[in-house]
Formats: structure tokens, sequence, C-alpha cells
């Protein structure tokens, strides 16, 4: 059975979209973005972010024009890893940049979210300002420290 993804978090101030590959179990259960406590994704965005409530955190993003989505609108999954992804099916990026022209930087969350974005919007991938970080993922074992340098440089003109 497919999992499906999340409405896109966004308002007609943001600039920059980060993008995930699919929500993970945790998440789909609490219904939030990054809902597992041991991904970093908060954190690396702001340290006071973790123990800050969801709206918070929504409102967060939004007040420094940062959106958040999906590239993968369903996909068949057992578990929470990206390398389980099976029978992807893509969200509408081509509607949902021209609906968002203030969008000038797509930053990735991961290479699974890179490769999938890459793969089906090879055109807008080459058009906008593309960056791909470390995924926010505690599978991803680089060290947090070294997560935080990599996202707080990319992300230098929103936080």
């Amino acid at each position: 059975m497919p999992k499906h993804c999340f409405a896109p978090l966004i308002d007609e101030r943001c600039t920059a979209l980060i993008l995930g590959s699919m929500p993970g179990e945790e998440s789909l259960r609490k219904q939030e973005y990054y809902g597992h406590p041991r991904n970093a994704f908060w954190r690396l965005l702001n340290s006071d972010l973790a123990e800050k409530s969801y709206v918070q955190k929504r409102e967060y993003l939004l007040s420094h024009c940062i959106a958040l989505w999906d590239v993968l609108g369903s996909a068949e999954r057992k578990g929470s890893l990206d390398s389980a992804i099976r029978n992807e099916v893509p969200n509408d990026f081509d509607k949902f940049l021209r609906q968002h022209p203030n969008i000038r930087h797509i930053f990735f969350n991961g290479g699974k979210a890179k490769s999938a974005f890459a793969k089906y919007f090879t055109d807008l991938y080459i058009q906008y300002d593309c960056v791909q970080l470390p995924s926010s993922s505690p599978a991803y074992t680089l060290a947090f420290e070294e997560k935080k340098l990599v996202w707080r440089n990319a992300l230098s003109l929103y936080v």
C-alpha cells in the first residue's frame, strides 16, 4: 500500500525550498515533517527548534522564507529508509514552481531527494540553484557538527 507525502509548507514569501524524499514512519504517525526525535532536521536549522512545538517550527521556517516539501508524492516503503522506496511517484514540480514563482533556491535533504528530483525534473534541476545537503536522518552517519556546518553555510541567507 503506498504512503503519501504531506502538503507543502509554503507561503508567498518563500524563496527557498527544502525537499526531502518521503516522510518516515514516525513522521507519518505524528503527521509532522521530520517528526522522529532522532532526525536532526530542526536542530540543523536552529538548535532551539528541537524543543519547540510543531506550530512554532513551521512558523520559524516560513518567517525565514523557507518552504518544505517532498520530491515523492507517493511510494511504497517498508520502514523509513530511502533505500526501501519502491514504485515512487513524484509530486508535480512543474505546476508547483509555476504557482510559487518566488522560489529561487532548492535544497535537498539527502541524496535520494536530489537524485529523484534530477531524474524526474531534469530541466528544473538545471534551471534552479540546487544544492544537496547531508541527510538529516540518523541513518546518515556524518557527525552532527559536520552536517550542521554544511547546512548553515548553504542556508546562510535564510537562517
